[in-house]
């Protein structure tokens, strides 16, 4: 969601980034038709998007039941009550400007004073205003005051807008306010990825805004002709992939000039006697008619002055023209000004205001056109004040991070209200604490900071910028020679960052982590962090009173910190335990023995180095005399890895947990079934069956986790996402508990599950066994917790614990043949039923995440794949793993490379990079920077340097065959993964990938910016960049997304509600949502988005085109603004944007939107994609509708070659396809190839529904007709033949598909049927999910036999 897919919170288990996900076209994996599948769908269902980490989806279900059932089920009136009181009813008050008609304006009391400022400031008319108050009855209003504490203002009142005199501040604010109106259509923001502006290209497809568009249309005739022949490019088949389109030209963009130059004089600043006359600053500006002026800033506004270039004269011109605003000024003096401003501002004020709107975060682009670099004081003078936070906004100058992080986290957060604002100032701060920590760590980079320490060498130097501390991500002092050095230092941070994410979704009132921001710039890691108050001051040994800061030889303990520790232990897994200090001494910890408490001078208690929260991967950890178990053997772990800091991923302990969880459950009713089944003979029986289950534990829990994994494969969701159990009744008490955090309350369970007092010792020893075998580190109850100091170097236990140390060990080694075991085959199983839908890197990335797969197994999971019988179902996948792994290990390559870079020569060297990577062209050479700049002199001294003294340009001896020759050794050292590849070519050809793919994954990973242009790859003789196409270099910048988690619950409960059927009542609830959304994230953001999309389907399901074309038009915007214009989520948006447009008649912007998503989807991963198959029935489907067939067909032949490859032959997708190929052919009178492909789709409809179904005898109705059909035409062709040309001859009966059919098969294509159930249907559709719910609780459910009707076409009406 996110400006890198590692943004995305590991789950945590407050808020899971992936219940999103419930809707299925979840955030970016691409899921959304597949999800249908389970026909159920019901909330708990699309689990295997949702249930990623083990308890995800129905951890909200069972905070909420817990919590009094304030919000769940029956508790949402309380909620709806609460929610009321935010959203007070709003009114009506008239605002007085100068020289303006009073205007109404809906204000609402909530609003302070300052954001009724804001809308004047973008209003056309007064937009030229900044330095102005607000007047009720002659009384100045105080701009932080809210509307409801202001006497007297009610419905009607009429509030003056009174000009107000400048101070040097007002007048810097009023010229910049000026400037941004001036660049407001201007794009050069976005493309240099500056201020949170971002690209958006959706208005190029619609011609402006739909909803207007869409009614002017209509009045003309149905079917206007229009032109559908997509660009060659587009069609089935082209083998051209260009990128230009990728950034279709703005006819807005041409900037209609204003001015040529507005900057500051030269003249400034006013000297004394000046400013005794008021004058606040010069500003320089000529117009357009090339008329040169020099203007005086004063208190009372702007005048002309009679200072030239070279004289200073700042008395008043003649005429003065003197203006409160700047813009009255110019446009007296400027016709050309005047007219233009007021055109650029018409225009500004059109666009929709999700293109304008700022978003949380930046969002880079990696290709830009070449855009003309022009004057702008604004900018220059930002860039040399440093402008630290924006001081000139800030009163009190630079802003302490850390206190304002922590601050807004002591808010207080009893009711709805407070939480609302609590989270809002939780986002706020973080969004512009990770803004400031780019560009301080990029200032470190490029040199523009002094280190704290500027004696060390540059790999050692630290730095503080703008009261944030940065370091380099390298091993400084050896601090982790024991643990990989550098390879550790560089993984480090990101591990912290991990366990900052989950410490902060705990949430623990009293325990205080850091700001952290983890930026990857110019081959350097940075990590970001807020400063403790008072650590600068003292020594480390001093300040720490909690941990270890040697690795554990030195350990404190402190009272505070366990018990703050303690809260987050469950949550976390993270088992309390006792190690030895140096001294032998024993010393309670809840943590890692790296994690250090430091009390700040504050008073707050912090924690920090929370790199090893999550327990190590022994997969990837080595430990002598340690077996793993046999199936982790048999796949080669464990592997050696670059460092020793490899630790699992929270989604994996979660569903690790969850797993164990349904074991235990099972075994317990097991036991106590065969108690009831032979009372007599069960005391010698019961403890058979678990002294099995303990001695043996290891095989047991692989051949349970085996077992388990062949039971559930079988069922919809799958184990690692288990089973979700919030609608049966009977375990709804069980669920509600473990949920919370995995660990089940001891009497809880038992009693909500198996129904029988804990009293009764028969079944004390059922639980006491069941917990024995799976781990438990209680005897009483099922509670799972990870040890994370276990094979930490340098940690020792006590001996008295020796046994626990063994358990948790056991639990380890199972936790890591869990993921080989479980989770591997999960995901891949997931992407033969086409529930996971990975379309690029990010996604890929992401599914792999979801269910706790750390990318490092990736050769392992292309392996599995390899291994599949279907594989060919997985070649899509095969492909996008393939890109993903080769570009990561260049990535790799390019950062040292990099590192050895000077910045003269930077261009050139990613240049030369690329062409090595990516250009046929055998011997690239890397152009040298002209030494055009190097004096004689310089040079002798260069010769006489020191050899290895850093000799800057070594990255120009790399050759392409080098270069692919390292990529695949770190392919089979890193990933374990044996790749031939001499070439770029080669690799091309023998795994069928696309040079613009990996281009585009290359660069979004490691930050480059390329001109958009067409690049010829293939050319053997000369390379495909030069070093002028390298336009920029971006952070990658990983920081905490902090979630609004009330409104998460209003987001699910109506999912929940949708699933249940009731529309309406979901709709209301999702629009609660978004109102939530909007109030703590403002109004762009990526759950904003997947709310959009949800609302615009119920809109369309429940028959409101218009509004549907609405929110989706939103849902598009925001998906280019947020995730960037070829996000995989962005094509998704396109098309279901398109499907709105056609049921509201505008069929050409239709057709526009589906081009644009099958020209992204054909540039991000390939024509041979499940995907493709959709957007190309979707095209298929609009063209026949306008009647050109023989384009249609073209795509709905693609379409069915793909469905087949993809889902058999023999599936109902294909079925399908061959009904709607035939429907084409039916429409050209080709009847004998329509019933060719009727016939087929009949077949299958036969075998897998039977006879009787109605799709079968559908289809056989349909080709009764065509035979019919047929027979005529013949009739009538012999006819001809006999009697030439005075044939009597029946007219025959072509029939123009009509705009209702096309669309009924869109929607099925789609995902979205409309039931006509009646309220009996209903009932009985909800008995039968609970059914089916309650057989998947007692592991036993079957899958529903593939063609029950329930299956067909994907029924549940939600993505």
């Amino acid at each position: 969601m996110v400006s890198k897919t590692d943004d995305i919170p590991a789950s945590v288990p407050d808020c899971n980034p992936v219940d999103l996900q419930r809707d299925g076209a979840q955030e970016g994996t691409g899921t959304s038709k597949g999800c249908l599948k389970e026909s159920c769908g019901c909330a708990g269902h699309s689990a295997e998007t949702a249930m990623v980490n083990g308890d995800g989806a129905h951890t909200e279900e069972g905070e909420l039941k817990q919590d009094g059932n304030s919000e769940a089920d029956g508790g949402e009136d309380s909620n709806e009550q609460e929610v009321i009181v935010i959203q007070d009813t709003g009114f009506t008050v008239r605002i007085q400007a100068p020289g303006t008609e009073p205007f109404d304006l809906q204000v609402s009391p909530q609003e302070m004073v300052q954001e009724i400022h804001q809308v004047l400031m973008d209003r056309e008319d007064t937009c030229h205003r900044t330095c102005f108050s607000l007047q009720l009855d002659g009384n100045v209003l105080d701009n932080f005051a809210e509307l409801k504490s202001i006497e007297g203002l009610q419905e009607g009142s009429l509030l003056k807008v009174v000009e107000e005199p400048y101070t040097v501040r007002e007048a810097r604010i009023h010229v910049r306010h000026i400037r941004d109106l001036l660049k407001s259509l201007d794009p050069s923001d976005a493309y240099n990825g500056v201020d949170c502006n971002s690209l958006s290209f959706l208005s190029i497809f619609t011609d402006g805004d739909l909803g207007d568009s869409g009614k002017r249309k209509k009045k003309g005739t149905e079917l206007e002709q229009i032109d559908c022949t997509p660009p060659e490019h587009i069609l089935p088949g082209s083998k051209e992939r260009p990128l230009v389109p990728l950034q279709p030209q703005n006819k807005d963009w041409k900037p209609m000039q204003c001015l040529k130059v507005l900057t500051m004089s030269g003249w400034n600043p006013p000297p004394g006697n000046r400013k005794m006359h008021g004058d606040l600053m010069y500003l320089y500006i000529v117009t357009v008619e090339e008329r040169h002026v020099s203007i005086t800033a004063s208190t009372r506004g702007f005048y002309l002055n009679q200072s030239t270039t070279y004289t200073f004269n700042p008395k008043p011109a003649n005429p003065s023209f003197l203006s409160h605003s700047l813009v009255e000024l110019l446009s007296q003096i400027s016709p050309a000004f005047k007219k233009n401003f007021t055109s650029l501002q018409k225009k500004r004020v059109q666009r929709h205001p999700f293109e304008r709107i700022a978003t949380p975060f930046q969002v880079y682009s990696w290709t830009a056109p070449q855009v003309d670099h022009a004057m702008d004081c604004v900018r220059a003078e930002d860039a040399y004040t440093s402008r630290l936070g924006y001081e000139e906004h800030i009163p009190g100058q630079t802003r302490d991070w850390n206190e304002e992080l922590q601050t807004t986290r002591e808010l207080p957060r009893k009711n709805l209200p407070e939480r609302l604002l609590r989270e809002r100032a939780i986002f706020k701060v973080h969004s512009d604490f990770a803004a400031a920590a780019t560009r301080g760590a990029m200032a470190v980079i490029d040199g523009n900071v002094m280190a704290i320490n500027p004696g060390e060498e540059t790999r050692m130097q630290m730095f503080i910028w703008n009261n944030i501390f940065f370091s380099l991500g390298f091993d400084v002092r050896d601090h982790y020679r024991e643990l990989g050095g550098d390879a550790a230092a560089h993984a480090a941070p990101t591990n912290d960052l991990n366990g900052v994410r989950a410490y902060g979704a705990v949430d623990v009132e009293g325990l205080y982590t850091l700001g952290t921001v983890v930026v990857d710039y110019r081959g350097y890691r940075v990590t970001a962090q807020s400063i403790i108050p008072g650590i600068l001051e003292r020594e480390q040994e001093q300040s720490v009173i909690y941990g270890s800061i040697d690795f554990g030889k030195t350990v404190v303990s402190h009272g505070k910190y366990l018990e703050l520790l303690d809260k987050t232990s469950r949550p976390l897994k993270v088992q309390q335990h006792k190690v030895l200090n140096e001294k032998e001494e024993s010393v309670e910890l809840c943590s890692s023995v790296e994690c250090k408490g430091i009390i700040g001078n504050d008073g707050r208690h912090y924690i920090l180095d929370l790199l090893r929260t999550f327990p190590p991967d022994l997969n990837f950890l080595p430990v002598d005399g340690e077996e793993l178990s046999a199936e982790s053997q048999r796949q080669g772990f464990p592997r050696q890895h670059r460092h020793r800091l490899a630790c699992l991923r929270q989604e994996l302990i979660e569903a690790f947990v969850e797993h164990r969880y349904l074991l235990f459950m099972k075994m317990a009713a097991l036991q106590l079934m065969q108690q009831k089944a032979s009372k007599d003979s069960s005391k010698t029986d019961v403890p058979a069956i678990t002294e099995t289950s303990v001695t043996d534990s290891d095989v047991d829990s692989t051949q349970t986790a085996a077992a388990q994994a062949s039971t559930d494969s079988t069922d919809p969701t799958d184990n690692s996402t288990s089973v979700a159990p919030q609608m049966a009744p009977e375990s709804e008490e069980s669920s509600s508990k473990p949920t919370t955090n995995g660990p089940v309350d001891p009497t809880g369970t038992q009693n909500g599950e198996c129904k029988s007092p804990l009293e009764d010792p028969k079944s004390r020893e059922v639980v006491l066994n069941a917990c024995k075998a799976v781990g438990s580190i209680s005897n009483t109850s099922f509670d799972i917790r990870f040890n994370p100091d276990i094979f930490s170097p340098g940690v020792h236990f006590p001996e008295d614990t020796f046994e626990d140390v063994q358990k948790q060990k056991q639990l380890l080694k199972d936790a890591a043949a869990f993921l080989v075991i479980c989770q591997i085959p999960s995901l891949v199983k997931d992407c033969l039923d086409h529930s996971t839908l990975p379309m690029d890197g990010a996604t890929l990335t992401e599914a792999l995440h979801q269910r706790g797969i750390n990318v490092r197994y990736l050769g392992t999971v292309l392996e599995f794949v390899d291994k599949t019988p279907a594989k060919d179902q997985l070649e899509h996948f095969y492909r996008i793993g393939i890109v993903e792994l080769i570009t990561r290990c260049a990535k790799h390559i390019f950062r040292t490379y990099l590192q050895g870079v000077e910045l003269s020569a930077l261009s050139a060297a990613v240049s030369h990079f690329l062409n090595c990577f990516l250009s046929s062209f055998p011997d690239a050479v890397a152009h040298l920077p002209p030494d055009e700049l190097v004096s004689r002199r310089k040079s002798r001294k260069r010769r006489n340097r020191v050899p290895g003294g850093g000799d800057n340009t070594a990255w120009a001896s790399l050759t392409p065959s080098e270069l692919w020759k390292n990529i695949a050794t770190e392919a089979q050292s890193y990933y374990h993964f044996k790749m031939q590849c001499e070439s770029v070519d080669q690799v091309v050809e023998k795994y069928g990938l696309q040079k613009t793919t990996l281009l585009r994954e290359i660069s979004v990973k490691t930050g480059i910016q390329i001109l958009l242009k067409e690049y010829n790859f293939d050319s053997r003789h000369k390379p495909a960049f030069t070093e002028e196409d390298i336009l920029n270099i971006f952070p990658v910048v990983k920081h905490v997304n902090p979630k609004a988690s009330d409104a998460f619950h209003f987001f699910q409960s109506g999912q929940a509600k949708v699933q249940q059927g009731f529309l309406k009542e979901g709709c209301e609830l999702i629009n609660e949502a978004l109102n939530l959304f909007n109030n703590v994230y403002g109004a762009m953001h990526v759950e904003i988005c997947a709310c959009l999309r949800l609302l615009a389907r119920l809109n369309y399901i429940m028959g409101d085109h218009p509004e549907a074309l609405s929110n989706q038009q939103k849902a598009v915007l925001m998906s280019e603004r947020v995730l960037g214009i070829e996000h995989p989520n962005t094509i998704q948006e396109y098309m279901h944007l398109a499907l709105y447009c056609f049921a509201n008649g505008q069929l050409s912007t239709a057709l526009k939107l589906l081009y644009r998503a099958r020209y992204l989807m054909l540039l991000v991963c390939g024509e041979d994609h499940p995907e493709m198959a959709l957007i190309d029935s979707n095209i298929g489907l609009v063209l026949h509708g306008v009647m050109e067939y023989d384009l249609s067909l073209r795509f709905l032949e693609n379409a069915l070659t793909i469905n087949t490859k993809y889902h058999r032959a023999r599936s109902l997708k294909v079925a399908l396809s061959h009904h709607l190929v035939a429907r084409v052919y039916e429409s050209k009178a080709e009847f004998r190839s329509a019933l060719q492909h009727e016939k087929e789709g009949y077949t299958i409809y036969k075998n897998q529904m039977g006879e009787a179904h109605e799709k079968t005898k559908e289809s056989s109705d349909y080709l009764k007709y065509l035979t019919q059909q047929a027979v005529a035409l013949q009739r009538t062709m012999n006819e001809i033949y006999k009697n030439g040309s005075n044939a009597s001859i029946m007219p025959l009966k072509f029939t123009a598909p009509s705009m209702a059919s096309i669309l009924e098969q869109l929607n099925i294509i789609n995902g979205i049927i409309f039931i006509p159930l009646s309220q009996k249907d209903l009932e009985n559709l909800k008995a039968e999910v609970q059914r089916r719910q309650q057989l998947q609780e007692l592991g036993k459910s079957e899958e529903p036999a593939e063609g029950s009707p329930l299956e067909l076409e994907d029924k549940i009406p939600v993505d």
